[in-house]
Order: C-alpha cells, then sequence, then structure tokens
C-alpha cells in the first residue's frame, strides 16, 4: 500500500462503514420512507469527490508556495460544493415525482463526515511536515 493510500484509509473506511450500514439497514430505511439508492449513490459521489480534491490538495501541499496550498484547500471546498450543488439538481430533474427529500438530507449530513474525514487526513499530512 502506497503511502497516499494509507492516508485515504480514513475515507475509504468511511466509505464501506456506511455501505455496509446501508446494506445492513436497507429495510429498516424503507420504513421510513428513505431511498437507499440514494445514500449509496452519495457515498460513491463523496469518496470521489474526497479522492480528487486529496489529489488537488496533496500537490499543493507539497508545493513550495504556502499561498498553492490555500488555492488548492479553496479550489477543492468548491468542487464539492458545485459538484453536490449540480448532484442534487440532477438528481430533482431525473426523479420527478419519485424525488427522497429524506434521502438527500442523509447525503448532505453524510458530506460532514467526508469532510471531517478529509480534515483529519490533511491536519496529519500538516503536523507531519513541521509546518
Amino acid at each position: 500500500m502506497s503511502l497516499s493510500l494509507k492516508r485515504l484509509l480514513p475515507i475509504v473506511i468511511l466509505f464501506i462503514i456506511v455501505n455496509a450500514l446501508v446494506l445492513v439497514f436497507g429495510k429498516k430505511l424503507e420504513t421510513y420512507n428513505i431511498d437507499s439508492g440514494v445514500i449509496l449513490g452519495a457515498n460513491i459521489l463523496f469518496l470521489l469527490i474526497s479522492i480528487f480534491s486529496f489529489v488537488i490538495q496533496t500537490r499543493g501541499m507539497n508545493h513550495s508556495n504556502p499561498h498553492v496550498f490555500v488555492r488548492s484547500v479553496m479550489s477543492g471546498m468548491l468542487l464539492k460544493m458545485l459538484l453536490c450543488v449540480a448532484a442534487v439538481f440532477i438528481y430533482v430533474y431525473t426523479s420527478g415525482e419519485g424525488f427522497n427529500k429524506k434521502g438527500v438530507f442523509i447525503s448532505l449530513f453524510l458530506y460532514l463526515f467526508y469532510l471531517a474525514a478529509e480534515v483529519k487526513i490533511l491536519m496529519n499530512m500538516n503536523s507531519k511536515k513541521n509546518a
């Protein structure tokens, strides 16, 4: 396992835990009218966005100019925000009457967990570089 993959481990573990919980409690979620497909789709989207954002931020952290890191963090956050908004709009447009508001809210709450995992990774990387 390369050093980058070891650093991504909290995000991958979060992805696996959320998928396992949704698959185990899928029937229970249906009783509360929560579409598990929405949560699983959002989980995949957040994993991909987090990995892409992590790559951008790692490149910025390795640069000699500290402003590059700040720009990479800001661009990563903007990218995540825009992709999340776009995903919600696409879901609303394509689902029509089958729009599952509870699933979207749970997915947006899930975004906070991915954000916390990413911040934890970056803080650990930054402290190891004696910044």
